[in-house]
């Protein structure tokens, strides 16, 4: 009689460890799970040309400045023409904006309607000294504009920095506090993830 109730309860011992087993495989890695983790950013390689034309159409960037509530809603066409007249990709821009501000939300850029937190430049009045100061555009195309020529003029032109690997160490500098491959990153995977019809927030 015990070997009997022995052997009974391995066996209901095996039937819920199996019970168990198949309950993990249908969430695990192999399944399909309820609930999704956040995507996190990628480590990035190889270099990121911002030349080429615009990948990104006016309507798309004006979709997702207005699902992100962002001030510089409807300038679109601005960023999609700009990047004809200067040869830069239009995914690079909206990657430096979403990065630097959240598309205007946040930060300096709340002021100074500049996409990529510009320093001060002689053209524009320069404000908030007392951090390092920062460049006062007339409006948010002036903003955009300027980032175009900046990118275009100096680290382009004149720089010969036309990746964004070779872009980022002067534009945003670890002496500065930035995590310069941490930026790269963020801007890379921002433009792949538009390229692909994403609206990030």
């Amino acid at each position: 009689m015990k070997k009997t109730l022995l052997c009974l309860s391995l066996l209901a011992l095996a039937v819920l460890i199996l019970a168990a087993s198949n309950t993990r495989g249908a969430t695990g890695a192999t399944g399909s799970a309820p609930f999704q983790a956040a995507p996190t950013i990628q480590q990035v390689q190889g270099s990121h040309s911002v030349l080429g034309r615009p990948t990104l159409s006016a309507a798309f960037i004006d979709r997702v400045l207005a699902a992100a509530h962002s001030p510089a809603t409807g300038t679109g066409e601005d960023f999609y023409q700009l990047s004809l007249r200067d040869g830069i990709d239009d995914a690079w821009p909206l990657s430096f904006f979403h990065h630097e501000s959240d598309y205007g939300r946040t930060g300096e850029a709340r002021v100074t309607y500049s996409i990529g937190n510009s320093r001060c430049i002689k053209t524009r009045p320069c404000i908030d000294q007392n951090r390092g100061g920062y460049a006062q555009m007339w409006n948010w195309v002036d903003g955009i504009v300027q980032w175009y020529t900046l990118i275009s003029t100096l680290y382009i032109n004149q720089w010969g920095r036309s990746t964004v690997e070779q872009i980022i160490p002067r534009y945003a500098p670890t002496s500065d506090g930035n995590d310069e491959q941490g930026y790269i990153n963020a801007l890379v995977n921002d433009a792949a993830a538009y390229r692909a019809g994403q609206v990030l927030l």
